[in-house]
């Protein structure tokens, strides 16, 4: 049986499968902590409570998390264009670039209220505009986008380089980076935010970032499946020739898509120029881009598995670093190697437990809807 053409519900295709794929990474990072001595179950407790255990560890679990949904779904609208943007991180250093460029000329003379919206409109524009090199050049040029987006992302990181080194470090300064914004420009901490209300949170990087990052996994749903230029997108990604056909323009749809997932890139500096650092500073990606497209796919990319996904990814982060501290038998390498197994599993395997789902969700389904099929 053909199991590749049967269709599953959202549920299984978006939630079940994926945390399948997980459930067995994990399993297989059980086995190798059990060759090396150490007992799994109580990794997982450790990891699990440095993640949860108390505030501070859940702060520090949304702020990764909110960086992951930035860059998931950067990633999961060209990929529903059929394309392959690896430039995320080039596009949230230029997005950077933007916020850091708007404040430094406004932060003294323009109020929070003003500058906050300028500071995240900086950061989608200049995100948008460094996709839409690639993008223009796959459209007009037929230059393929892995590859663009990828030379993109040395060129973004050799300009931010020059610019903090030359142009605008902070004077006397020996470290690459720029004078610290005024306070109006900063993106209020979520603890801050919270004892507005009366609620006593512990300090942590989290910031309001977060609901940003959920409002916009909230538009791309709108965008993709409720809208017509989400369906000319979807449409184009997946016949060209259907999209001509029924009058659709590709070369249009790869310029928007990439422009809206530069965009959503570009925004990942929101939760961490104006979030957290306050200023300008050389390599505060950290290699979130590259995550993203991790994210996406375990996501199947849509917005809500993308949401679960970067709370896992902010899991492995936050837990994992204290996992490495609680147990030195495991290292940090040893957690890289577990997020390794889950990108693994949930990437390049990801579709390789769909046949026994799909042969069990035959059985079990009701037999008025096999017969009504």
């Amino acid at each position: 049986m053909n199991t590749s053409a049967v269709p599953l519900p959202a549920w299984i295709e978006v939630v079940l499968i994926p945390l399948l794929n997980i459930l067995l990474a994990l399993i297989v990072a059980g086995l190798i902590m059990l060759t090396i001595g150490v007992d799994p179950v109580e990794a997982v407790a450790i990891m699990i409570r440095g993640a949860f255990g108390y505030d501070e560890a859940i702060g520090y679990t949304l702020y990764y998390t909110t960086n992951f949904i930035f860059t998931g779904l950067a990633v999961a609208v060209a990929f529903h264009a059929s394309l392959f943007n690896i430039g995320g991180e080039g596009q949230a250093m230029i997005g950077g670039l933007g916020v850091g460029l708007v404040f430094l000329l406004l932060d003294s003379v323009l109020p929070t209220l003003l500058l906050i919206p300028i500071g995240i409109i900086a950061a989608a524009l200049f995100g948008a505009a460094w996709a839409f090199i690639p993008a223009w050049l796959q459209a007009y040029r037929g230059s393929h986008v892995v590859i663009t987006t990828i030379m993109f992302n040395f060129i973004a990181s050799s300009l931010m380089v020059y610019l903090l080194v030359n142009v605008l470090i902070k004077k006397g300064s020996m470290s690459p980076e720029t004078r610290e914004f005024e306070p109006g420009a900063w993106m209020p901490f979520m603890h801050d935010f919270l004892a507005w209300f009366g609620f006593d949170v512990t300090r942590s990087p989290l910031n309001l970032s977060l609901v940003l990052a959920l409002v916009c996994a909230f538009l791309v749903w709108i965008y993709i499946w409720r809208t017509r230029w989400g369906y000319e997108l979807r449409t184009a990604g997946f016949s060209e020739d259907a999209a001509v056909y029924a009058g659709i323009k590709p070369k249009t749809v790869v310029i928007s898509a990439m422009c809206i997932s530069g965009a959503l890139a570009g925004l990942m500096a929101v939760n961490e120029i104006m979030g957290v650092h306050h200023r300008l500073i050389l390599n505060f990606t950290a290699g979130y881009g590259f995550t993203g497209i991790a994210v996406s796919l375990m996501g199947r990319n849509h917005p809500v598995g993308i949401i679960f996904a970067s709370l896992l990814f902010g899991v492995l982060y936050q837990g994992g670093a204290e996992l490495a501290f609680e147990m030195p038998k495991v290292s940090r390498e040893m957690v890289v190697a577990i997020q390794g197994l889950i990108i693994l599993f949930s990437g390049a395997l990801a579709l390789m437990l769909r046949p026994w789902v799909v042969r069990i969700y035959l059985m079990l389904r009701p037999p008025q809807v096999q017969a009504a099929s």
